[in-house]
């Protein structure tokens, strides 16, 4: 673990405009799960992506570890999840910029073996002005080992907005092109299917918190003061999903459930003085 240390701190920063064409693709991309706003919830995500050239890709299409993120010694990376503090919402035509820095790193053992995390704070800003504080956790880990037990339906909600839609391969790749995403994971199913196990290909986690971002910001009428979320199990294209959202406490409550045997595929939670 301390052969990690060195990474904790660093930073790099990036400022990139919100474009027209920007929003109208981002618009376009979210029918029927788009929130109000101006610049709808989690359109930062498709700001200021890590790009380089294809010599420094990795196997699985994203940058390879070691350049942004540290290569720690398991194979499989993922967006575990996150959470997500609005200071203020984004204009369009705002110059952004996001500062990120390498939090913390950690390893821990799970059910399906050892797995390491990585936690980069967000910092977006315009003007100086702070918009947004971000979280993300990213999770290392090996293959799966087969014949691990399914995930068990969860139980029916009195919802008070529920949103439906079946991801296709086309939402995913106008997802990845907007996010400059390049893991395989979402658009090459013999790799997906393949080298990582999956059943087919998956839908990103981000895209799944945006859907349930803009469901809460279309109960509560505006952005939430915070937003967590965490994904439990992958999700598979071409598999129709409810989002759903349900008040509980000082706020939301909501989740991405597969319609053909209730198993949640994330979860999150939207807070709101108004609510309290």
């Amino acid at each position: 673990m301390g052969a990690f240390d060195e990474w904790i701190g660093r930073q790099t920063s990036r400022t990139e405009p919100i474009t027209a064409r920007m929003l109208r693709e981002y618009h376009a991309t979210l029918a029927g799960t788009r929130g109000p706003g101006a610049v709808l919830p989690g359109f930062h995500w498709c700001l200021a992506p890590d790009v380089v050239e294809p010599q420094d890709f990795g196997r699985d299409g994203h940058p390879r570890t070691g350049i942004f993120l540290p290569a720690l010694p398991l194979p499989l990376r993922m967006w575990a999840g996150g959470a997500l503090e609005f200071h203020a919402p984004f204009q369009p035509g705002d110059i952004v910029t996001r500062q990120s820095t390498i939090a913390e790193v950690t390893f821990k053992t799970g059910r399906s073996g050892q797995l390491g995390f990585v936690t980069v704070a967000h910092e977006y800003s315009v003007a100086g002005a702070p918009r947004l504080s971000e979280r993300q956790d990213i999770v290392y880990r090996a293959p799966a080992p087969a014949g691990q037990p399914a995930p068990a339906p969860a139980e029916d909600w009195d919802a008070l907005r529920r949103w439906s839609i079946t991801p296709t391969p086309t939402l995913l790749f106008r997802y990845s092109a907007l996010t400059f995403n390049g893991h395989r994971i979402h658009y090459d199913h013999p790799y997906a299917t393949g080298v990582e196990g999956y059943d087919g290909l998956v839908v990103h986690g981000p895209l799944q918190s945006v859907w349930m971002q803009n469901l809460a910001a279309t109960v509560l009428g505006h952005l939430p003061a915070r937003f967590s979320y965490r994904g439990l199990v992958p999700l598979i294209c071409n598999l129709p999903v409810t989002i759903e959202a349900r008040q509980a406490g000082g706020g939301l409550d909501l989740r991405v459930r597969r319609d053909d045997d209730g198993v949640v595929t994330m979860q999150a939670r939207a807070e709101d003085p108004n609510l309290a």
